[in-house]
């Protein structure tokens, strides 16, 4: 049986090349899957133009039929975000609309298209709300058919109102580092579950 596969996407509202904190801390839990055996790859969603909507092609150039191809070839996903007024941010809330469309989507044995796929959740910020965030996008993937391991978010948040951002600390925190390697540990561990024992078909 092949390695599991992961693919990070980066809801910071910051194209590229411009420093990111959801980057560093979406490169961090790519490292830690890749001390697992678990390749993967990051992708910054703002610097693919995804169109708003709830269909898997909204045409004109939409970015996100070349997203979903690379969400579709992947065994985990984590979605990395800042937080914004204590809510994921509006990147965020476009792939977890535009993963909706999932719930009409199958794969070749009739299963929704998503079952079978671990995700995992990431988070930073300087004010509160990293498990209120975790809360909003959790549900909304394993709506569309993700499973959820135990404990699979990391996030780091500074205190409220004030500048410091993740990428600013001179080390990580040793508890987001920690939490990391847990979400990435058993992701990984369930995704090679998944994929030895898939979901029953109808």
């Amino acid at each position: 049986m092949t390695d599991p596969t992961c693919l990070v996407l980066i809801c910071t509202l910051k194209p590229a090349p411009t420093a990111s904190s959801s980057e560093l801390l979406g490169q961090q839990v790519l490292d830690a899957f890749a001390d697992l055996g678990v390749t993967g790859s990051i992708e910054r969603v703002i610097d693919h133009r995804v169109a708003f909507g709830v269909s898997t092609d909204e045409g004109n150039g939409d970015g996100w039929p070349a997203l979903r191809e690379k969400v579709l070839a992947a065994d985990i996903l984590v979605v990395v975000t800042p937080i914004w007024m204590g809510q994921p941010a509006s990147v965020c809330k476009v792939v977890l609309e535009r993963l909706d469309a999932e719930l009409s989507e199958t794969d070749a044995e009739g299963r929704p298209s998503m079952f079978g796929k671990v995700a995992g959740v990431g988070v930073v910020g300087n004010e509160d709300g990293a498990h209120h965030v975790c809360a909003e996008v959790f549900q909304a993937l394993g709506d569309v058919g993700f499973t959820i391991p135990a404990q699979a978010a990391t996030y780091w948040v500074g205190e409220a109102m004030q500048a410091v951002d993740y990428r600013d600390l001179d080390a990580t925190p040793e508890k987001t580092a920690g939490t990391t390697q847990v979400l990435a540990r058993n992701a990984a561990h369930l995704a090679r579950l998944l994929k030895a024992s898939p979901y029953p078909a109808d």
